[in-house]
């Protein structure tokens, strides 16, 4: 679990943190927080700095994309998806945590 102040965020932002040894990519679209873990589960690129749009990422690399609320893989060469990470808004802070903590 890592705590991140909400105040590090502009709108359309991205953010990496780690996370028990995994680096997880949080999202900031509009008014909604996502995290995912941040390498492509096709070719190992970040996906911190792929494109978003449509409450989707593309992978920068081979130009998979990949579901912000799900981690579900939407185009190949993907087919795995990535780990999601639960988002809680606490105090001015976002808690962001494993799904099965």
């Amino acid at each position: 679990m890592v705590s991140i102040p909400v105040s590090q965020f502009d709108d359309n932002s991205v953010v990496t943190v780690q996370i028990e040894g995994q680096e997880v990519v949080v999202f900031k679209i509009e008014e909604d927080y996502f995290a995912l873990n941040n390498r492509c589960s096709h070719a190992e690129a970040s996906l911190s700095e792929g494109e978003v749009y449509d409450c989707k990422v593309e992978c920068p690399l081979h130009g998979a994309e990949f579901d912000l609320k799900t981690g579900e893989p939407l185009t190949l060469p993907a087919t795995k998806p990535v780990k999601v990470y639960d988002v809680l808004l606490q105090n001015d802070q976002l808690i962001i945590q494993d799904k099965h903590a």
